[in-house]
């Protein structure tokens, strides 16, 4: 591992995204008992944690190309749980405000993704060329 994933800016992230994972879990928690409630609630559950879980094996990658795969992951699955917020505000089952902070979690968590993914993909082409 390298010593740069292991520094105190990584640590952040990693505590952030196991918070984000805790969110989601306590929102799904508190959801209506309803059909659609508990499937939207459910797919933003499984994606959200996910977000962590894939840090976690980021910050333990073998090697750039498998770092950047497992970003990737962090990415799809950050951008999904956005996805999942917004059907829970667009249908009307949580009011927006209350989704607030966990929507604007979501979407910064999806960009420092993409941007780390960025940053090791044009590691990987500088070493190719």
């Amino acid at each position: 591992m390298k010593e740069e994933y292991t520094s105190e800016r990584y640590q952040e992230l990693r505590a952030r995204t196991k918070d984000f994972g805790l969110r989601a879990i306590r929102l799904w928690q508190s959801l209506p008992e309803q059909t659609d409630a508990q499937i939207i609630g459910k797919q933003l559950l499984r994606c959200a944690t996910s977000v962590a879980a894939n840090y976690r094996a980021a910050c333990l990658a073998k090697s750039d190309k498998d770092l950047l795969h497992k970003l990737k992951t962090c990415q799809e699955e950050a951008d999904e749980s956005t996805l999942w917020i917004e059907y829970l505000i667009e249908a009307n089952i949580i009011p927006a405000q209350r989704l607030e902070s966990l929507l604007d979690e979501s979407k910064q968590l999806t960009a420092i993704m993409t941007a780390a993914t960025i940053t090791i993909s044009r590691r990987l082409n500088n070493i190719h060329h």
